[in-house]
């Protein structure tokens, strides 16, 4: 280098090799990432969505910004840090700015309008109190959302938050109401960053946007209870009604089934249209109540009732693909609360209590399936178990069960306000886990093989322009559900349909919804981008317990030991200089 700046002209040959570096470093992109759980790296399959497939600038507006708690801080620096990842490897083609909406605006009304029309678009808001430590305490107003825009096509918005909320030790027998364990559930929703804006690119940027039919003709809801069922998918896919005794529905124009809580028997020509889309290729999402159980039945009768089979001949079906819905009601101790009567005030009026409610457990996954990793708690009303059955090339996945304390009531089952008595009926809540919603995958085979006669094969080659098969002509996917009101909407007299998975006075809205659509999209996409759901972030949290006890030795050594070190260096510098200069 010195040699080089002693030649002729060495200082511009010096300043021409800065400038390069400086262009070649602008240039490479490279990072190592050393973490064990690879949280800074991408997932495949949203490397190649960012690189191959994107043409057009996509525009993210983000809203998490400004004086934030320290926990939403982290979720927004994380979020700033994934998306310049994402604008890197799509060639500057991701734009995103963070942005306060509504500071420009010059009054209140304007502002509200604002929020408003931001709102139906699907961004939520939150407040917080925030104290000083002291008495005082201040309201904060949080978005924790984004908008992910692309030319000709409706916004989607992200809850930048995590659909799962992390609660500590909850002990309803004692009625303590769980706690929410925030910094877990905040390391959640970094953990999901990846897979919500890469799936919001995908469906802005796809050409093809798959179909879901809404089975009809045996008795499945068709009003208000089903209407965040339809916002939900008309939001994302194409959305159609199909009544099952018209016709034989067709895989190469409808996606996936969804058949919803039927409450009429199917018959032998159903459950053939039924097989036959599923050995062409189809998909069918099951949401099944095998028994007669309404809470409207318990709140007429003020006591109890009998719960019955529907008798709806589905069994056969099912159990030749691979799982039998059984005869029962499943209970937990884990549930939601719901509102009871108890008695009358002096004027007359009930008195309601909030009492653990067992025939509404709460539902977790124990598997590493992406439709329900990081998902919060999923609500069922009145679900019954399933077992998994003998299927030869069918792979099952349990994707939704009970907590540790079940037991199951079968059928008759008798519903009860009071289902839990004494000390000895808590003792029957001895099983763990009891499957709800299971996942089917491989090559399934069908009920009706070696058992049409030559006129219906021939009358079917003529209805649906197919040959009738025995086995699937590839692998396919199903989901079976024992709960046909686990994506249904409660219907309030005052406000109308409530969010799926919300009861009325519980104020809180379980997953429900983001299992549906994660299920959904799990059945018609095949874009692997469900493989970045699975990432995790591991939490690493200190002893709270020694950090208390021995934070005065910590705080020396951080601060106290570098002022030493730097004491003891000084002086024995001016050691050396004394020796070496003095007299």
């Amino acid at each position: 280098m010195q040699q080089l700046m002693n030649k002729k002209y060495g200082w511009v040959w010096m300043l021409l090799l800065v400038v390069v570096l400086i262009i070649a470093t602008a240039r490479i992109n490279w990072r190592a990432d050393l973490t064990a759980e690879k949280r800074y790296s991408l997932t495949p399959s949203t490397k190649t969505l960012l690189s191959d497939s994107l043409q057009e600038p996509i525009d993210v507006q983000v809203f998490l910004t400004g004086d934030l708690p320290a926990d939403y801080k982290k979720l927004s620096i994380a979020t700033r840090d994934l998306l310049e990842e994402f604008n890197s490897l799509s060639g500057n083609l991701i734009r995103f700015r963070f942005e306060k909406p509504g500071e420009s605006l010059p009054d209140d009304t304007a502002k509200a309008l604002l929020f408003d029309s931001l709102a139906r678009l699907g961004v939520v808001f939150e407040r917080t109190e925030l104290t000083d430590g002291g008495d005082k305490a201040t309201s904060q107003l949080i978005i924790p959302s984004a908008l992910v825009h692309f030319p000709n096509k409706k916004p989607i918005a992200i809850d930048l938050r995590s659909s799962r909320k992390i609660f500590q030790q909850y002990n309803v027998v004692n009625d303590i109401e769980p706690r929410e364990d925030v910094e877990a559930t905040r390391n959640a929703a970094e953990a999901l960053l990846e897979y919500k804006f890469a799936n919001a690119i995908y469906k802005l940027t796809r050409k093809h946007i798959p179909t879901i039919a809404y089975l009809v003709g045996n008795g499945e809801p068709i009003d208000l209870r089903v209407n965040d069922l339809g916002e939900s998918l008309r939001n994302e896919y194409r959305l159609a009604v199909f009544d099952l005794k018209r016709a034989y529905p067709d895989p190469t124009l409808i996606d996936a089934l969804l058949l919803v809580k039927p409450t009429q028997p199917f018959t032998e020509e159903d459950k053939l249209k039924l097989d036959q889309y599923v050995m062409h290729g189809g998909k069918i999402i099951w949401f099944i109540d095998k028994l007669h159980a309404e809470l409207d039945s318990l709140m007429r009768t003020q006591a109890e009732y009998t719960a019955f089979d529907r008798g709806l001949d589905l069994d056969d079906l099912l159990f030749k693909y691979g799982v039998r819905i059984n005869g029962d009601l499943l209970q937990d101790l884990n549930c939601a609360k719901m509102p009871i009567v108890v008695g009358r005030n002096p004027d007359g009026s009930p008195t309601m209590q909030r009492v653990p409610w067992p025939y509404y457990p709460f539902l977790s996954s124990y598997t590493e399936n992406p439709i329900t990793k990081n998902l919060d708690r999923v609500l069922p009303i009145f679900p019954s178990s399933i077992d998994t059955v003998k299927a030869p090339g069918i792979q099952k996945t349990i994707l939704l069960a009970t907590d540790t304390s079940s037991r199951t009531i079968s059928s008759p089952a008798i519903v009860s306000v009071n289902s839990v008595r004494s000390e000895e009926d808590l003792r029957t809540f001895h099983k763990s886990h009891v499957p709800v919603a299971v996942l089917l995958e491989g090559q399934f085979r069908s009920l009706f093989a070696n058992r049409v006669s030559q006129n219906l094969l021939d009358s079917i080659q003529k209805a649906t322009g197919k040959p009738f098969l025995e086995m699937a002509a590839k692998p396919g996917k199903q989901i079976v559900v024992s709960d046909g009101d686990m994506i249904t909407n409660v219907v309030s007299n005052t406000t109308g349909p409530l969010p799926m998975g919300e009861l009325p006075f519980e104020g809180y809205r379980f997953a429900n919804r983001e299992f549906f659509l994660n299920a959904v999209d799990y059945l018609v996409s095949n874009n692997g981008l469900f493989e970045s759901r699975n990432k995790t972030i591991v939490l690493r949290l200190l002893d709270k317990r020694k950090v208390s006890e021995q934070k005065t030795t910590w705080q020396l050594m951080n601060i106290g030991l570098p002022l030493v070190l730097v004491l003891l260096a000084a002086l024995f510098i001016q050691f050396l200089r004394k020796k070496k200069y003095g007299m």
